[in-house]
């Protein structure tokens, strides 16, 4: 190789002034053109995650956040994590030409303990985040099946109204994803500390609707059980 390089570089001595001036003037990227995939990602970029789904359109990312230093730049001090709450960041990607609305009060956490006993997990809303992180529950040491279901608590103060905008900031905004564009946030799922529960889980999100046709989509069901940096 080092043999042809330099042939090459003394043939060029000999090349007609004609012949070199074009190549002098010529741009960069001309005489060495990037990879088509590089060009494309300014345009959009690709939802990069183990579990995701698509179809009319739509395109949804799910990725659970299984790591205490995940959450550090979202909750500084006290994170979902420490009191056994999984935040998982959802993405929807609308690629279609319709606005899509999605019933974000429907959207659950299935889990399979075994082939007889299942639970649908609902999202924990800011307010019972906040409770969950900041007057956690005494928690036993033994798992139990199926989860409870989390409800308000009181003692609600200054400190508790902050941790619930933080809730809210990371959280979903908006339930509708306008064409050509999409949406991310986190949704928020109490497993009691039960981490491991994720092996069998899958994110059911059944309320979609393009607007524009007033048509139903049909539903998201997406397995999060894959492995993945996480």
């Amino acid at each position: 190789m080092q043999k042809l390089y330099y042939n090459w570089i003394a043939n060029t001595y000999r090349l007609p002034v004609a012949f070199l001036l074009p190549l002098a003037l010529a741009p960069i990227p001309a005489l060495f053109p990037l990879p088509a995939t590089s060009q494309q990602q300014s345009i959009a970029k690709p939802i990069t995650t183990a579990s995701l789904d698509s179809h009319d359109g739509l395109t949804v990312a799910a990725d659970p956040w299984l790591s205490a230093e995940r959450y550090k730049s979202t909750f500084p001090k006290k994170t979902p994590y420490t009191v056994g709450v999984l935040a998982i960041r959802v993405t929807f990607r609308n690629d279609s030409d319709d606005s899509i609305r999605i019933g974000l009060n429907r959207i659950r956490l299935n889990l399979t303990f075994d082939d007889n006993n299942r639970q649908e997990l609902p999202a924990l809303s800011s307010e019972l985040l906040a409770d969950a992180v900041l007057h956690p529950r005494i928690k036993s040491n033994k798992p139990r099946l199926p989860l409870p279901i989390p409800t308000s608590q009181g003692g609600r103060d200054k400190h508790w109204e902050d941790y619930k905008k933080l809730a809210e900031d990371a959280g979903l905004h908006s339930s509708v994803v306008a064409p050509h564009s999409s949406i991310e946030g986190l949704l928020y799922f109490d497993l009691q500390g039960q981490f491991d529960l994720l092996s069998n889980a899958r994110l059911y999100i059944p309320d979609l609707t393009a607007l524009e046709k007033d048509r139903n989509l049909m539903y998201f069901d997406i397995d999060l059980s894959h492995p993945s940096s996480r």
